[in-house]
């Protein structure tokens, strides 16, 4: 997959590393790389941005950071391990 690729995969449509990662048979972290570098080109330029949905925690509600692409081990406020996977979409940029 090419880098160019993830715009139309993303546009409109939140998908988490692994989303991606599967069906592709790739390694997620070559994925983040990926996004990373994705938001780094359309942060210069570009119609479109790169909009990050972080992890929280199911249990207290807990928001990570944004700058968080991987999904994190334990909340840091409950400890649960009941966490939602960051998100990561392409939108228009206004």
């Amino acid at each position: 997959m090419f880098r160019k690729d993830l715009i139309d995969l993303l546009f409109h449509h939140p998908m988490g590393l692994y989303d991606i990662a599967k069906p592709l048979g790739i390694d997620p972290k070559g994925v983040e790389e990926d996004i990373r570098h994705l938001a780094r080109t359309l942060k210069r330029s570009s119609d479109y941005r790169l909009v990050v949905h972080p992890a929280t925690c199911h249990k207290c509600g807990f928001v990570f950071s944004a700058e968080h692409l991987h999904k994190p081990g334990k909340c840091p406020h409950c400890r649960e391990t009941w966490i939602a996977e960051p998100r990561v979409e392409v939108e228009e940029r206004r």
